[in-house]
Order: C-alpha cells, then structure tokens, then sequence
C-alpha cells in the first residue's frame, strides 16, 4: 500500500466546505426560513432565454451547447434558432398570460440589437430582463484576457440597457461559462445577481472584489434543452420532472421553509407546434396550486433580501 505524500493534501484556501472564498459554504437545511408573500410556499421564477448563435461561429475555447454543429453555413440550426425567436416566442407570450405569469427574459444583447421588434415587444410588456452576455459565441472562460472579458462585459451591458431601457441587474453568462474574473467584472458593472452556479436551491451571497453579488439558483437540470435535447426525453418527460420537483420541494417546505423553482426555457424548444402544449400543462399544473407565487428573478431575490436581517 502506498502512502500519499503529504503535499496531495496541501494546497491554497484548503478549508471546511469549499476550498475557495467565494462564498460562505453552509448547509441549505440550517439556513433562516424563509416565507414568500402572503403566506406562499413556492416561487416560481421561469426564465426565457433569448439567445442568438452567429452563423459562423468560432467556437473558442469550446462551442456553446446548441450551436451550430455542421460544416459552414449550417442553416438547418441557424434557421432553427431564429424560428424560435420570430415563431416560439409568441407562443410563449400567449402560455404566460393565459397563466398570468411573470416571466425573466435572458437576452443575448446581440439578438437585441438585430431583432428590434421583439425587443420592442419585450419593453411593451415590461417583464424583467437580465443580460445573457453578447452573444453565444462570446464565452467568457478561463485565460480569456480579463482586459477584453471587461470590454465584452460593458459592451454587452450598456447595448441591452440603452435597447431595453431597463437597468439590467441580472447575468446569466452563455453557456453558464464564466473565466474566475467574471463575477467580478459583472459586480463592477452594476449586476445584482448572476445564475452561472447551479450548486444550490436558494440564493446566496457571492464574494466580489468590489460590491455585492448574489447568486441565484437557475437549475440546469429542469432545462428544456437539457432533458430534451441533451437527454433525449420526451417533452412529456420534461412535465413529469418539473411536476416532480414541485412536489417534492413543497414537501421540503413543511419543515424548511420557501422554496424557488427555476424553470430554465428556450422558445426554439417547447415553442414548438409539438412541445407547447406541454409547457402549458406545466404553468397549468403550477398556477393551480395556492402555494405558487410566479414572480420575476429580481423581486424573488429582493424578497429573500429582506428576510436575511
């Protein structure tokens, strides 16, 4: 039997919980207990993602899940995408008001600048919108220089807010990709909360340079694209999942409190005539049950804020 040198378990920021400082590791089951307006057990936060993948994309350092996948021009994606950005998404805006309710629009700023009706239909609506960096062939990833991450990040930001005319206090990077300055170039540039870390169920405090920061918990594990695509479950499969998870966490809530449940969707998914049907079950199933309260990502997480005191 071999003995491990003593430096395998010497190494910076070796610590309880997590090995790092960006956060204060804890368990979710002994945090304060948290109640959601007028006595609701469960927050909804469905979070749309407005995206736009270039035709020719590079693909650096990787390529971007649902990206473009076949020799250049690979229109049978690209079109694929658009469709669910002329098409998927009124269908989308039609389920949200029949069910009243309160969608999060994570909008890749380039598609903004391309698609002024759709962002003049988002303005008209007044939902919240959060930044989903420039485009999704604009990652941010380690080694990427912090110099031109800082220009991406401002860019990116001060396009979708002057496009919107929103402040723009969330991020969710493309592909959930960050480099280890990201959080901190965001904080810099007045974001709020970011939903690149899908480590939790509920809010957290995030250590930045300068600022705040929160992280807010949007699941990757209830993303259309991920069972659907990713997976290869049916859309059918995708409803039984998130009525599960709804189930589950309102149980968890009888004993720790309120809950969050993310739904992370694509228009060019389940905006389409054969998957709609069933991302209007869900909001059916969900806005059936009194213990729901649909509301945007921000006032979610301005409401944990005031309770953490």
């Amino acid at each position: 039997m071999t003995t491990l040198d003593k430096d395998y378990l010497s190494y910076p920021q070796r610590s309880y919980g997590m090995d790092h400082d960006r956060y204060e590791w804890s368990m979710l089951t002994d945090r304060k207990k948290i109640s959601w307006p007028n006595g609701k057990k469960i927050a909804l936060w469905v979070n749309v993602n407005l995206q736009f993948f270039p035709l020719n994309q590079k693909g650096i350092p990787f390529k971007a899940p649902g990206g473009m996948t076949k020799p250049y021009p690979d229109l049978r994606h690209f079109s694929l995408r658009d469709y669910g950005n002329r098409v998927g998404i009124y269908r989308f805006f039609k389920a949200f008001d029949t069910y009243n309710i309160r969608p999060t629009f994570a909008v890749n700023t380039r598609l903004a600048e391309r698609i002024p009706y759709l962002t003049s239909v988002l303005k008209e609506r007044g939902d919240e919108i959060i930044c989903h960096g420039y485009h999704m062939d604009a990652l941010h990833y380690g080694g990427l220089d912090i110099k031109k991450e800082n220009e991406q990040v401002k860019r990116s930001l001060d396009r979708l807010r002057k496009l919107t005319e929103q402040e723009i206090k969330g991020w969710v990077s493309p592909a959930k990709s960050e480099s280890e300055n990201t959080p901190d170039l965001l904080a810099a540039h007045g974001i709020t909360y970011f939903c690149d870390w899908v480590n939790d169920e509920m809010p957290y405090d995030f250590n930045v340079k300068n600022g705040k920061l929160t992280a807010m918990p949007l699941s990757t594990e209830l993303e259309d694209f991920f069972i659907i695509l990713n997976n290869l479950h049916t859309a059918g499969d995708w409803a039984d999942q998130v009525e599960d998870a709804f189930h589950f966490l309102l149980e968890e809530t009888k004993t720790q409190g309120g809950r969050i449940l993310s739904l992370n969707i694509h228009p060019w998914v389940l905006g389409q005539p054969h998957r709609i049907k069933y991302l209007e079950r869900v909001l059916d199933f969900l806005t059936g049950h009194h213990e729901v309260w649909s509301a945007s990502a921000s006032d979610i997480l301005n409401f944990w804020k005031s309770q953490q005191d």
